[in-house]
C-alpha cells in the first residue's frame, strides 16, 4: 500500500526538516541532493524554483534506486528562490553578496518562490509552486552592519533568514510564512496526502490515555 512507503527528504536543510516535524511528519531518510543551482540564462525566478525542486527530487531518485532499502520511497524535494522583480538573489556565501542583497531588499517588497516536488516510485511526479510577498522596512547602515556581523545570512537565499534575527526587518508578509522559511506546510501536506502518504499518522501517538 502507498501509505506504507517510506519518505525521503531530498534536502540537508535543518529548517525544512524542522518544518516537517512541526506538523508531525518525520522523514525516514535524509538525502541531500547535490545539483547545479545556477539559473539558466533568461530563466524566471518561479521557473527556477520549480526546476530545482524537481531536479533535487529526481537526483535523489537516481541515488535511492541503487539502494534496496530506499528504492520504493516517496521523495520530497524543495527549493526556495528570492527575487526582486526578475532579479534572482543568490544564496549568499560572502558578506559582499549579503550586503548587496540587503541593499536591494531595504524598504521594498520582494517575492519568495518555493517549489515543492513529490516524486513517486511509479514515476508519477507532483509539484506545487508557492509565491509569497515580503516587505522589508528601510534598513539603516547600522542594521546592515549588525546583521552582516551576525553571520546569519550565510547560505540563505536573499541573504536573510526570516525566522531569525532578520525577523526584526520584516514589515509585512503576504502569503505563506513557512514557505519563506523553506517549506510551505499546507501545500506540502496536500501533495503528500494526494500521493497517499499518511501525514497525520503520528498526531495521536502522544495522547494521554483516559483515566
Amino acid at each position: 500500500m502507498t501509505k506504507e512507503l517510506p519518505l525521503v527528504l531530498a534536502s540537508g536543510s535543518p529548517r525544512r526538516l524542522a518544518l516537517l516535524q512541526q506538523i508531525g511528519i518525520e522523514p525516514d531518510f535524509l538525502l541531500p541532493a547535490d545539483i547545479d543551482e545556477t539559473p539558466v540564462r533568461g530563466e524566471s525566478p518561479r521557473a527556477l524554483a520549480q526546476r530545482l525542486a524537481r531536479g533535487k527530487a529526481a537526483a535523489a531518485r537516481v541515488l535511492i534506486d541503487r539502494d534496496e532499502e530506499k528504492a520504493h520511497s516517496i521523495i520530497l524535494g524543495s527549493d526556495t528562490v528570492v527575487a526582486v522583480g526578475r532579479r534572482i538573489l543568490p544564496k549568499a556565501e560572502s558578506k559582499e553578496q549579503a550586503s548587496v542583497c540587503l541593499q536591494l531588499l531595504s524598504g521594498r517588497m520582494h517575492k519568495v518562490y518555493t517549489g515543492v516536488c513529490v516524486n513517486m516510485p511509479d514515476g508519477v511526479v507532483r509539484t506545487k509552486l508557492v509565491e509569497t510577498r515580503v516587505r522589508f522596512r528601510r534598513l539603516s547602515a547600522n542594521d546592515t552592519d549588525k546583521y552582516l556581523a551576525s553571520g546569519e545570512w550565510r547560505g540563505k537565499a536573499g541573504g536573510y533568514a526570516i525566522q531569525g534575527l532578520a525577523g526584526a526587518f520584516i514589515a509585512r508578509v503576504i502569503g505563506s510564512y513557512p514557505s519563506v522559511v523553506g517549506l510551505p506546510l499546507l501545500e506540502t501536506a496536500n501533495l503528500l496526502q494526494s500521493a497517499g502518504y499518511p501525514t497525520q499518522k503520528t498526531w495521536d501517538e502522544d495522547a494521554v490515555p483516559a483515566a
